[in-house]
């Protein structure tokens, strides 16, 4: 259950990839790979943030976490500003701020034991030695499904499930306060997503943990999150609550969105209207003038192609950044 406080902050976050080298510097070329981007995320809160492929989300968790250096903006974790720490004062941070990858076949050293994979930020951060070392590591093993002689074994052997699952108790392992989920279930068989987002749930319940829960995954996004925002482009559209969201989606690229995913019923899917984009995605090379959505939009108006819209409260925690939402 979400706290009051504030765990997280993010005020108008950019990031920038350099691509190309210029004799004159106003015409180097840069690859928006999140522009402006601000929300906050309460303690013990799963904040789902989901978009297309491509349109900045995972680029945004690892300025998060300092795997990249954001271009600008701010990063508040706990009331202190992260942004500009030295890697030596970060390091303070790793410990309570971990990350679950995408692939659970490229994130784990094929050279390292499980015990040496979850046991690492264990002695990165001096947290225990020796036997009860061990101990920690047959705890965490227990705690993610496995058994405790899988400690000695190779991530080669292991499945894909399971291979994410020692992921999971690695970035545990320090016992962080948020974790960011990088597409935790996009690797895995469907059989056995559900099974890692239940035990990501457990978790959450037993030690208070916070949750970025990052996919493209729709209906999973609405199962796990408490609110959700929804990113185009490297632009934040709409936040709100998870339940909101769905019932009301405001934005046009939100509705777009939801009326993609499947119904279960065979019968109702086929009746079901989808709204159907038009047109491509537009380079993050060079974005468009206006809100990053009006090349797609079927409401584009004039104002949509020449002035970018802010994320404004149009309802009680609703927000939306668009310019024919009064």
């Amino acid at each position: 259950m979400a706290e009051n406080r504030t765990l997280l902050q993010v005020k108008e976050l950019k990031k920038y990839f350099f691509i190309g080298d210029s004799l004159f510097k106003k015409n180097r070329q840069y690859l928006t790979a999140v522009d402006d981007v601000t929300f906050d995320i309460k303690k013990g809160e799963t904040f789902g943030l989901v978009g297309e492929s491509g349109c900045g989300k995972s680029t945004l968790g690892r300025c998060i976490i300092k795997l990249y250096e954001p271009t600008g903006g701010n990063i508040i974790f706990d009331g202190n500003d992260i942004t500009n720490i030295s890697e030596k004062e970060m390091m303070r941070y790793r410990k309570r701020i971990q990350m679950i990858f995408q692939d659970p076949y490229a994130s784990l050293n094929t050279r390292m034991t499980v015990s040496e994979i979850i046991g690492e930020g264990i002695d990165t951060h001096n947290l225990t030695k020796g036997k009860e070392r061990q101990e920690r590591i047959h705890k965490l093993l227990k705690i993610v499904g496995l058994k405790h002689e899988h400690a000695s074994r190779y991530p080669h052997e292991f499945s894909g499930g399971q291979r994410q699952r020692i992921g999971i108790a690695r970035a545990l392992a320090v016992e962080p306060d948020l974790v960011i989920c990088d597409e935790p279930i996009s690797a895995l068989d469907v059989s056995i997503q559900a099974q890692v987002v239940n035990m990501l749930e457990d978790l959450q319940d037993n030690m208070g943990l916070t949750y970025l829960f990052i996919a493209h995954d729709l209906s999973m996004v609405k199962h796990i999150s408490d609110r959700i925002g929804v990113m185009y482009l490297g632009k934040l559209m709409e936040i709100c609550e998870s339940k909101e969201l769905y019932k009301n989606p405001i934005h046009p690229y939100t509705q777009a969105l939801l009326s993609s995913i499947p119904i279960p019923d065979p019968r109702l899917n086929k009746v079901s209207k989808r709204i159907i984009l038009h047109g491509d995605v537009k380079s993050p090379i060079n974005p468009p003038e206006g809100c990053r959505f009006h090349s797609r939009c079927r409401f584009c108006e004039k104002i949509c192609t020449e002035v970018t819209p802010k994320l404004i409260e149009v309802e009680t925690n609703h927000f939306v950044a668009c310019h024919l939402v009064k």
